[in-house]
């Protein structure tokens, strides 16, 4: 199967360094860290602030001085996320992104991190990505990135049917808190209701005509930094990233308008805002491919109705995430609950987006 990410020749390597950095202490790594990548800062003008939005990862900024030039991501990856994530594709992703220019530099990795350069600007919340001017740069940014060629001309395939049968393989079938098993027993869908609806999914969805491209798979709010002096936003965090179908990448980041704290779906756009959006990204999609960059209403209607199909495959594909979490994450949030609100919103969905029709 063609679906592994190709690194292109020239590209710089990233040194390895043997070294673990303990979640706790984790300034002491820090410091050994910076040793490497920036030996010219002195450790005791070295400060360090932990950025908290993340619900994987620890992740650390360390800079010199109060203005924040150069700023240096020391990112912990979260207790058993080994289980979630594929690392060495996650390092493929990051570096073909770096070499199109999609993400920031990455400076090395670690035995259970990376350090990387620091994004400026300001991560988005819901509000910010329903703004026209901001989301028409989201859409563009996006379409760059699904445009970037898999090598030596291959047809890549999506590796998300075979990864959500890996995470349903892993799904807690009790937990020993009562309260919390409880909770689990009447509020999450059993494993043969889960497992007829993955089948039913993959059927359906796979048929739906959606092109394979290298998708992001995570673009939630906080994934994407916006730099309002320069106009232009970059997307960060690439843990997920890998082939995926086009129409999944674009409804994971539709679902993701609801928010993650505090989740609320009437904020999922409208048809009317999605109608604008995808547009939007069509446009400069057939650009960056070097198409004619005209798109006609049928295109945009035929797109509308794959990624609103597609959004069901994130719901589910986040709940099962959820459900692994709420097992082994260390990081204070109600995983169990968010897994919860994931599937009840896949059911809710189902009938209103099942119903779409394609254009004739």
């Amino acid at each position: 199967m063609a679906n592994y990410i190709h690194v292109p020749p020239g590209s710089p390597d990233v040194p390895k360094l043997d070294l673990t950095v303990l979640e706790t202490g984790y300034r002491e790594g820090a410091m050994r860290l910076l040793q490497e990548i920036r030996p010219e800062w002195k450790a005791e003008e070295v400060t360090t602030k932990v950025f908290t939005d993340g619900i994987t990862n620890k992740l650390i900024g360390c800079h010199v001085g109060d203005e924040m030039k150069d700023v240096v991501l020391v990112r912990i990856y979260g207790n058993k996320t080994e289980l979630l994530v594929d690392r060495d594709e996650e390092l493929k992703s990051f570096r073909v992104l770096q070499s199109h220019g999609c993400a920031p530099q990455l400076y090395c990795t670690f035995n259970n991190g990376l350090c990387y350069k620091f994004m400026q600007g300001e991560a988005l919340d819901p509000e910010h990505v329903c703004n026209p001017t901001i989301f028409r740069l989201i859409a563009r940014q996006l379409a760059k990135i699904h445009a970037i060629h898999a090598h030596n001309g291959w047809i890549p395939k999506s590796n998300m049917w075979l990864k959500m049968r890996k995470y349903f393989s892993l799904i807690p079938t009790e937990f020993e808190d009562e309260k919390v098993n409880n909770r689990f027993l009447q509020d999450v869908p059993n494993s043969q209701v889960l497992e007829a609806e993955m089948t039913w999914m993959k059927d359906v969805l796979s048929n739906l005509g959606s092109p394979v491209v290298l998708s992001h798979n995570d673009l939630l709010c906080k994934n994407i930094i916006y730099n309002e002096k320069q106009g232009d936003v970059q997307f960060i965090d690439y843990e997920y990233s890998g082939y995926n179908y086009q129409a999944y990448d674009i409804g994971n980041h539709f679902n993701e308008f609801a928010g993650v704290n505090e989740v609320n779906y009437s904020l999922y756009p409208g048809k009317e805002l999605q109608s604008q959006w995808l547009r939007s990204y069509l446009e400069a999609y057939k650009e960056y491919k070097g198409f004619n960059s005209e798109v006609t209403d049928k295109e945009v209607e035929i797109l509308y109705v794959q990624v609103n199909r597609f959004a069901l495959a994130s719901h589910f594909f986040w709940g099962l995430w959820a459900l692994i979490q709420a097992k082994y994450s260390k990081i204070d949030f109600d995983f169990l609950g968010y897994a919860i609100v994931r599937f009840n919103q896949y059911f809710k969905m189902k009938p209103e987006v099942t119903s779409l029709s394609m254009p004739e």
